[in-house]
């Protein structure tokens, strides 16, 4: 049941990210004002506990950030990161004819993968076929 609603959920969320992924400056303000309400009910939640003042909130959201791995990425991003260890443009700063190159090369990686994931299963099955089974007997 619940995974059946994840599912449903999980299907829900791609294909509303696929429709407003063509209109980039809607998306940004949908998912804005969804951050800021999301930010809106974390602080009125702490809001309940007094003895949760401000240096008290610092400290325990490094913390948890530290813990999770999230501090960096949370603040700067991964793809930031990496655009800058690799000397690459920002993808507004990319033309057209650059981001289809990227992403049928991308496409290829993951025909690639594909392939090798096939190859594995047919690998695995053709191996628990050899292998015989062993019986454990249970002693009293």
């Amino acid at each position: 049941m619940l995974n059946s609603i994840i599912c449903y959920f999980d299907k829900l969320e791609d294909r509303i990210r696929i429709s407003l992924s063509h209109y980039p400056i809607p998306y940004a303000f949908i998912g804005g004002i969804g951050v800021v309400l999301f930010w809106r009910g974390v602080w009125e939640t702490a809001n309940l506990f007094p003895w949760f003042s401000g240096p008290i909130s610092i400290v325990v959201g490094t913390v948890i950030l530290l813990l999770t791995g999230l501090l960096v990425s949370v603040f700067i991003g991964d793809s930031i990161i990496m655009s800058g260890v690799n000397r690459e443009k920002k993808l507004t700063e990319k033309t057209e004819s650059e981001v289809h190159s990227e992403q049928s090369a991308l496409q290829h990686v993951v025909e690639e993968l594909e392939v090798i994931d096939s190859d594995l299963k047919k690998l695995k099955k053709s191996l628990a076929k050899k292998r015989p089974r062993s019986h454990h007997v249970q002693k009293n």
